[in-house]
């Protein structure tokens, strides 16, 4: 399963996938970070579609650890998916379970609209300052427990902003492969 998942250096608003991830606010109207870039990328067109995302309370389209799909305008890709992870609060606050769900959702959406390839960023890495090393972790994680039951999903890159991110990723990789080799 392991074997559908790259980790790659890149700008993910370059990346001719099915879908990339987008690690957005609850708002989903843009932001800073991975969440701005991807909407100076994609154009006009995907904040006035994200516009029409029903609230599900006062200035919340898409609550923490959830996940919402929008066409990718102007993008490479032809979806983009929505997610907001938690800010990080020292960790004994649910934290890697809301995490988890933003990959869980978002992987969910993946298989209901038939993507087959799909782009992480690393979620909650940026201002939510989510240690990136544990983010990691929980990423291939959730990924791999998704992958061992769907067999749909052809590649799952998990995008690095930097050297030292991508380094992080390998590295939770070679532990989830080390751990279910031994067991």
């Amino acid at each position: 399963m392991m074997d559908r998942v790259e980790i790659v250096e890149a700008d993910i608003t370059t990346l001719t996938v099915d879908a990339i991830v987008n690690a957005a606010n609850e708002r989903m109207l843009g932001g800073g970070g991975v969440d701005g870039a991807i909407h100076r990328a994609a154009g006009p067109g995907l904040v006035a579609e994200c516009r029409m995302v029903p609230e599900v309370q006062p200035g919340v389209r898409c609550p923490t650890g959830e996940a919402r799909i929008t066409n990718g305008h102007n993008l490479p890709a032809r979806f983009v998916i929505h997610t907001v992870g938690p800010v990080w609060r020292g960790g004994n606050h649910g934290e890697a379970g809301l995490l988890a769900s933003c990959y869980s959702a978002s992987l969910r959406l993946a298989i209901e609209h038939n993507i087959t390839t799909i782009a992480f960023p690393a979620i909650s890495c940026g201002v939510y300052a989510y240690p990136i090393e544990q983010a990691c972790e929980v990423a291939v994680r959730a990924v791999s427990t998704f992958l061992r039951d769907d067999k749909a999903l052809e590649r799952v890159l998990l995008v690095a902003f930097s050297a030292g991110a991508a380094a992080a990723l390998r590295a939770a990789t070679l532990r989830k492969s080390e751990s279910s080799g031994a067991g």
